[in-house]
């Protein structure tokens, strides 16, 4: 039985991205299946993205998030704030597609190393809103489930447009279906508190709610003795 560290699971991305992967099987063979299959794919990510959101365009709930400044987005003409003015060829838009061009691009060219991993937490963070970040974009875990949910569909369709022979069809699929899988595993890691005691600044702030708690308590302890006292 291998030993697992709870605490690392949420303190080092990496080894949280190799716990999760062993678990799934997703391995070196699934990257050769995704890096032997990119040259075919990337024709369709353009597809991919406009059908993104489009989809998102489809709810308002998830296009008034759109009308909010994203991380690293520096406007030319301002941001769109009213989401019933904002059109899928706005700047802000095209600034989103071109994000997530660049993640799929690195989805199928990068090394699965500590650097991708950590940008696949980066990813995750940016849509969350900690701390660390500069936008407050917070967008509701159901949205992100839904979202990436309709991803996978869309790429199941796109590969099987492909016309690969069965067997490279179906270790296609699984293939980016686990890596999907395992990017929504670091948004959960930022939507969930699992862990959360193991954040920077936690044991801390644990001591000094502790200490408060302690300090509020005191009075009505001493009031209490008093009145039995006397």
């Amino acid at each position: 039985m291998e030993h697992i560290e709870r605490e690392t699971l949420y303190t080092d991305p990496v080894y949280r991205f190799q716990y999760v992967a062993k678990f799934m099987g997703f391995g070196d063979e699934d990257i050769d299946v995704i890096k032997g299959a990119a040259e075919l794919v990337k024709p369709l990510v353009p597809v991919v993205v406009d059908a993104v959101y489009s989809k998102l365009h489809q709810f308002d709930i998830t296009w008034s998030i759109m009308a909010k400044r994203h991380e690293g987005f520096v406007p030319k003409t301002g941001v769109v704030e009213n989401a019933a003015e904002l059109t899928e060829n706005a700047e802000q838009i095209k600034f989103r597609k071109d994000m997530l061009s660049k993640y799929f691009d690195r989805l199928l060219t990068n090394p699965y190393d500590e650097r991708m991993i950590k940008y696949l937490e980066y990813v995750a963070r940016i849509h969350t809103d900690t701390p660390t970040k500069k936008s407050k974009i917070n967008v509701d875990v159901i949205h992100i489930n839904a979202l990436l949910g309709y991803v996978e569909q869309v790429l199941i369709g796109g590969i099987k447009s492909l016309n690969l022979d069965r067997d490279t069809e179906y270790k296609a699929i699984a293939a980016f279906g686990k890596l999907l899988w395992i990017q929504m595993d670091f948004f959960l890691k930022f939507y969930c508190q699992d862990g959360a005691e193991y954040l920077p600044g936690a044991k801390e702030a644990a001591a000094a709610n502790t200490t408060t708690t302690v300090a509020i308590a005191q009075p009505g302890i001493l009031t209490r003795l008093w009145r039995f006292f006397f």
